[in-house]
């Protein structure tokens, strides 16, 4: 039996790829990259991928390659998309990392459910031998979808794929993959969307921003650039206000004990970061931006804790007002 290491985001093409595989009899791992700016961060998306597994009887790998993704996001050497999506490097990341799996998984070939010309930048039939050279895997990177309307791979070659029952999908139309998608019973599926961050305009600007003014920015700060609220400071400090719960608890996990971590006790409030070395006019900023996001917002002085290193002061503020709020938007 053949056996083929599956790229897997939890989106239906390449679920479709997978499911095509295992009807031509071929042993399926697939591998699922968290870079932390994909759809996989998501918990219902996690779990989808994982009962798909399940329910296919395929095995799930799970890697996370943020330090990688982050360092071609600083410098693509094959550019970026429309924002800031280096969309050529990373699938040849990807599969370079994938090639490095294939012992682990027994593996004799790749498999990718990507589509010709489905994106514009990285799905294009002069660009997918680029990214094949350039990973290691020339010959060896089947895509199921529009193998017919490409050369043979080499396990169609070697008769481990019969190139028969591939497809010849081509373009943006969903419709052949939903049919395909009725003809192997699978009924729920995720619908198409935006996957990934860097093709976000305004998150986009933002991130183009700090790595701008910090080129060695750390995993930490890049992650940070996706939640909450963001403000400059006048000293420099990068403030970043929790906009919920959840903002919140991801704020929370992101910081060391030696941020500083601002947020009005006893009432709802956000958790608000100041990250970089602050001045007094920063933190009073900070505790001016938490008190107006607060539930202690029509306070004309409220109580902002401020915390760091374990040990708390308060700093008591007015909120601050809307023009205040904009002119410090980053």
């Amino acid at each position: 039996m053949a056996k083929a290491l599956a790229l897997y985001s939890g989106g239906l093409d390449s679920m479709l790829a997978i499911l095509v595989m295992l009807r031509l009899g071929v042993k399926v791992t697939a591998v699922t990259f968290q870079t932390g700016f994909g759809c996989y961060q998501s918990d219902p998306v996690r779990q989808a991928v994982r009962l798909a597994a399940d329910r296919f009887g395929f095995d799930l790998l799970v890697r996370d390659i943020t330090p990688q993704f982050i360092d071609i996001v600083k410098t693509p050497q094959f550019g970026y998309g429309k924002n800031m999506n280096p969309c050529l490097d990373c699938k040849i990341l990807m599969l370079r990392e994938a090639k490095m799996l294939m012992p682990e998984a027994g593996a004799e070939f790749i498999v990718t459910g990507e589509v010709l010309w489905q994106r514009p930048m990285s799905q294009r039939k002069d660009v997918l031998p680029i990214i094949d050279r350039e990973s290691g895997l020339k010959g060896y990177v089947l895509r199921p979808l529009s193998a017919k309307l490409m050369k043979p791979t080499i396990p169609e070659e070697l008769g481990m794929v019969n190139r028969e029952k591939l497809y010849a999908f081509n373009g943006r139309s969903r419709k052949p993959q939903i049919a395909l998608a009725e003809e192997l019973g699978l009924g729920d599926y995720p619908q198409p969307a935006g996957g990934c961050l860097l093709t976000d305009p305004l998150y986009a600007e933002r991130l183009r921003r700090v790595i701008q003014k910090s080129p060695d920015v750390e995993v930490r700060d890049v992650l940070m650039v996706r939640v909450g609220r963001h403000f400059q400071g006048a000293g420099g400090a990068r403030i970043v206000v929790g906009r919920d719960d959840r903002d919140n608890a991801e704020l929370d996990k992101l910081l060391g004990a030696d941020d500083y971590r601002l947020f009005v006790k006893d009432c709802g409030s956000p958790l608000t970061a100041v990250i970089g070395n602050p001045s007094a006019a920063d933190l009073e900023t900070a505790a001016a931006l938490t008190a107006r996001y607060s539930a202690a917002r029509e306070l004309s002085a409220v109580s902002v804790t401020v915390e760091k290193d374990g040990r708390q002061s308060t700093l008591v503020v007015s909120p601050a007002a809307d023009e205040r709020i904009e002119r410090l938007r980053a």
